[in-house]
This record gives C-alpha cells, structure tokens and sequence, in this order.
C-alpha cells in the first residue's frame, strides 16, 4: 500500500476496529515532523533530482508555503526561536550552543499546551540555548512517543529525523543513489567532482530523511488517527552546504513547510487553506509557537514575537521576515536579514570578517576545503568568491526571481534604491521596536545581565541604552570614511558597548583609520571594558606603529586566560591572536598552557576555547555537530 493511499484513507485502518483510538472530542492531535539542514531540494517545491514521497503527499493534501523561513541559519537558534516564539537575538540566545535564561514570565509553548490538557512529547532533539523548565515536556526523548498517552488525551507530538544533517552528507563511504552529473551546483560553489558528491550526498540523506517522515505517518493512519490528527512536516534550516548553513541569506534560511489539516479540523486551517494548494503568506519560525497556541484554543501571551497563521487567534500575515546570525561556534559575526518574499536584504555589522571565517565543523565538508584552495589559488570567478572575500559588504540586497542563489548585490544600484530603502527601513524598525540585545558583545551581555535575562536587560535603558548602542553599530559598519571623526567622538561615551562600535569601526576601516587615532586607540588599551581592549589592540597590532605590537600583544594575552577572564573574554582575546597570524607568534607558546577547561558557565561553551587555542598551537582540531 503506498503512503499516500495509506495516509489519506485511513478508514480502511479503522475498520479493523481496535487500532481505532479517538482524540478529545474538542481539540486536534497535532504531529510535527521535522529533519535537519534540509533546504527546500523536495519534489513538491518543483525539485526533480528530489525523492521525498511522504513530504510530497503531504503536500498534495495539505497546503504548502512559497516562501517560509528559519529566523536563524543553524540548529541551536533556530530551534530556541522556535519553542520561544522570540527570536534568538531578541532573547540573547543567537550564539551558536549558548545558554541564557528564559525572560521573566515566559515559558517554552509545549508547558502551555500541557496546561491545556496535551500530552507532549519530543522525539529527540531540543539543542535549546534557553534554559528549560521540567515542565517542558512530558517526555523529551529517544523514547518519547504519543502512543504512550493516557487514552483519549489529544497529543502533540515532534519527531525529529537528523539523517540530513550535515554530518551525514559527509560521512563516507556512502552508497550513492543520487548521480552526481545530475545535479544543480549553485553559482557560488566552484563547478568540481567534491563539491557534486556532497551535493548528490545531501539528497541522498534528504530521502532519508523524508522516509522517516513516512514511517510516523503510517504509525498515525494504522492507529486511526489520521483524521484526527493536524501534521506540520518542514526542516530546520538550509542545507548543511557552506553557504546555506550558517549564512542568514536565502540559501540559509528557507525551508520546506507544509501543513495538513484533515476535514475534521479544517476550521482551524489558514484562511487560504486549499487541499493541493499553496500560500503564499509569509512564514517564520517565530509563528510557529503562537500557532499551535491557537490550534489548542490558548490565546498567545504578548511577549511572543511571532504571529499565529492558524487556529481562532490568527493574525493577518507579515510584511516581511527577518533572519540574523550571531556567533557561529568559535567565530564571531553578527549578520541581520530581511525578505518581503522576492528581495532579501542583509545588513553585515562584521564586514570585516568573511562570510568564510574558519569555523571547525565546517571545514570537514569536502566542498568548503577545495573551494578554499580554488579561492587561495585564484582560480574562482567573481560568484565563487564572495564568500571568502573580505571586507563583506555592509549592504547586500538580491531579487529571488532573478537571481535565486544571490551573488549578484543590488544594493547600490539605481533601480532598486527603492526596494532597499523599504527593506533597511523594514530592519531597523523591527530592531528598534525588539531593543535587540545582540549589538552588545557576549561577555559584556552576560556581565549586565547579571542575575536577568538578556531579554530583561534589554527592556531596561539604563542598563541597555539600545539606540544609543545601535546607532553606533550601524555608523561603525556601514564603512563610510566620512564617519571618522563622529567615531572619535564616541570613543569617549560613558556606555562600554558604544566605545566597542567605535573601536570596531577603525578596525573595519584598516590601515589609515587606526594610523589616524592611534593615540586614541593606545588610551584605550587600558578601558575598563575588556571587549574594548581587545578591539583596540587588534588594530593596533595589525595597523599601528612598530611600538604598538608589545604593548597590544600584552593586552591580549592578559585577557586569554579563560580561568582569569572567563569564556566569553578568553574567546574574544583567542580570536584576536589567531587573526592576527605571524605578528602573534610570540604568544604561540604561552597559549599552548592555557587551560581549556576553565571559565565556562554552561557545558555548552566547553569546546570554543579548546578550538581556537588547538587553532592558534596547530593541534588537532575537535568537533560537535
């Protein structure tokens, strides 16, 4: 029996009678099935390579979305976005395998449906950077199950397939199914034998990915259920490749997503719910708490960024949605994005840094090592380069219609000032209005929030002065010359955060604007804030004159103890001594003693500093998923 015939006329289950189990007469089973770095490469979005029967029978009886979007590029936050229903950046929790508390008076949205009467399970991922409470869950783990509910409860339930993570398009030996010469390589990726393997690999692993999907949907129409049971299907993120994951660009953040709602339920479906059809309404991770408050029949509390698209409490769609990145394992970058659908414009607060810097994990992907030695030789084009160059551009802006795998910046061309206007002023809105707490360094973060959240420091404006802050941000990183001498100014404002930007921006400029306040940046080799003193010894050693480099060098190595400074200082210190490569060999030693065990609040910052000092010494490097 094939799956659809199976999913969709579960009344021939249900005449066996006793695998019939009937739900709460008032309230949906709701099935979530999701899979991880899985672009939307399914046969339902018109992908032909694909081979994904259950998401592509969901499909022609649910309702698909055009454009839906992870709000965060990499597991870790987009998946807090998503039990939040806030987005990462807003909560302090973007870094990548971070832990923050929860804001005062929130709570992760399968507590309120527990409340409700739902008996939720997860199955098995959380990789949450919020802390949790027990109440959570009724069960979260490789056990978990909605069989195991006390008879008649309505359930909700997760199950999470991680057979198309990135560590599985890697892994070799790999029986291939896919034919390499078969598939699309996106302009970016340097046309070669690696980069097809692991592109003929990732869809592979995105059927089986799709065929676990499969066996939960056979679980629920053998069990009669399958009218009595709403289904979301969609996946994490973009594709593991470099450039999807970890990159808030279009290839990092859109994802499959379909829903189905079977008769019984179809009052609470989307008011554009068609069987076969699609939406084209706006879809954010975000959303995704507040819906399934609606489904339940609970009103979502206001501190809930998303908006429901379904249910009683549905609200009228987006204009826009908004994705960021922050912290990517060891690497430090900060990067917002926003999309009307056709247009997606990123805003680049690190242009400094590329989009490549030399995270671990990546680095084990076949493609990212070859394209690197193309890109070292001179041997890619111009699309295949953006990626390594730098400085990034402060601004990109790409159309979707024309150019689907965005390398081609529209941000200074006359034609579309329009659309970039509306999209930069659509970004700086939203961030004013979330008073987001990632402009803030993460040692300075977590120093103010002292005994808060991150989110309740940022509603405090004495502690968190955000415009003042983000204005200083936004001056330092657009690069523009002209800014120099407000810059100045603001090396000498009361609020650390805002001498951070300062600083940051005569680093971001290079030589001649760290030459021309060198004085300035010498004075603030001894600010109060650490995160200062790194940035400013940086570019002192990098640009300054030749007395410089002893005293910055001294800076850097005070500050890279973990034990002495604690994580998030050591991280920011190590960054500063890897970059700065030969002109930091006189540190090579004393790094190789530091201790990498040290100064971690949480277990899941223990392997950033071992990486960057096992980096900077030249060891072996250690991994995580």
């Amino acid at each position: 029996m094939s799956l659809r015939f199976c999913f969709l006329i579960p009344l021939l289950v249900a005449a066996l009678g006793s695998l019939t189990v009937r739900a709460a007469a008032d309230r949906p089973n709701v099935l979530w099935l999701t899979s991880e770095d899985h672009g939307p490469h399914v046969g339902a979005y018109g992908d032909a390579l694909a081979r994904t029967p259950a998401f592509d029978a969901l499909a022609a009886q649910g309702m698909a979305y055009r454009r839906a979007w992870s709000n965060h590029p990499v597991c870790a936050p987009a998946r807090t976005a998503i039990i939040s229903g806030m987005y990462a950046t807003s909560t302090g929790s973007v870094h990548m395998r971070s832990m923050v508390p929860m804001p005062a008076g929130a709570r992760m949205f399968p507590e309120f449906l527990r409340e409700a009467g739902y008996y939720a399970t997860n199955h098995v991922k959380e990789d949450y950077n919020l802390s949790k409470s027990d109440r959570t869950w009724d069960v979260s783990s490789a056990k978990a199950h909605w069989k195991n509910r006390p008879a008649g409860q309505p359930f909700f339930a997760v199950f999470n397939s991680n057979k198309s993570h990135e560590s599985q398009m890697r892994l070799r030996p790999h029986t291939a199914v896919t034919d390499p010469a078969r598939v699309r390589v996106p302009a970016y990726h340097p046309d070669l034998p690696e980069v097809r393997q692991d592109w003929a690999q990732y869809y592979d692993q995105v059927s089986a990915a799709d065929a676990d999907a499969g066996l939960r949907l056979r679980e629920v129409a053998e069990a009669g259920l399958a009218e009595e049971t709403i289904v979301f299907y969609f996946a994490d993120h973009g594709s593991g490749m470099p450039r999807s994951k970890r990159w808030p660009s279009n290839s990092g953040l859109q994802v499959p997503f379909v829903v189905y709602f079977p008769e019984k339920w179809r009052h609470l479906a989307p008011a554009e719910y068609t069987a076969g059809g699609w939406s084209d309404r706006l879809v954010s991770f975000v959303d995704l708490a507040p819906t399934m408050l609606s489904l339940a029949g609970v009103q979502p509390p206001a501190w809930m960024e998303g908006s429901a698209f379904a249910g009683p409490h549905a609200t009228p769609g987006p204009a826009v949605m908004h994705g960021s990145r922050g912290r990517m394992d060891e690497r430090n970058d900060l990067v917002f994005s926003v999309t009307d659908g056709r247009y997606v414009y990123l805003r680049n607060f690190q242009p400094h840094v590329s989009q490549a810097q030399r995270i671990a994990y990546q680095f084990e992907t076949p493609t990212t090592r070859i394209w690197k030695e193309r890109f070292d030789a001179g041997l890619t084009n111009e699309a295949q380069s953006i990626f390594w160059r730098v400085p990034k551009a402060p601004e990109e802006l790409y159309d979707l219609q024309t150019d689907p795998d965005e390398v081609n910046n529209l941000a200074a061309s006359p034609a579309h000032q329009a659309v970039l206007a509306r999209l930069r002023a659509a970004q700086a809105t939203d961030l004013l209005a979330r008073r987001d707490v990632a402009f803030l360094p993460e040692s300075d973060m977590h120093r103010r929030a002292n005994g808060t959240s991150p989110y309740d420091l940022s509603r405090d404006e004495v502690r968190y002065p955000f415009e003042r802050i983000y204005a200083a941000a936004d001056l330092a990183s657009q690069l523009d010359p002209a800014a120099l001498p407000a810059l100045r100014s603001l090396m000498a404002d009361a609020d650390p955060a805002v001498r951070y930007w300062a600083a940051s921006g005569f680093l971001m400029r290079g030589g001649d604007a760290v030459w021309a306040v060198r004085l300035l940046l010498r004075a603030g080799l001894t600010d109060s804030s650490p995160a200062v003193r790194i940035v400013c010894a940086q570019a002192l050693a990098e640009y300054g004159e030749a007395t410089d480099l002893a005293a910055s060098l001294a800076v850097l190595q005070e500050l890279a103890s973990p034990s002495q400074n604690g994580v998030f200082v050591a991280m920011a210190a190590l960054a500063a001594i890897e970059g700065l490569g030969p002109k930091a060999d006189g540190l090579r030693d004393f790094v190789k003693t530091l201790p990498t065990d040290a100064g971690s609040p949480d277990e899941r910052y223990r392997s950033y500093v071992p990486r960057l000092v096992e980096s900077i010494a030249g060891a072996p490097v250690r991994t995580q998923p």
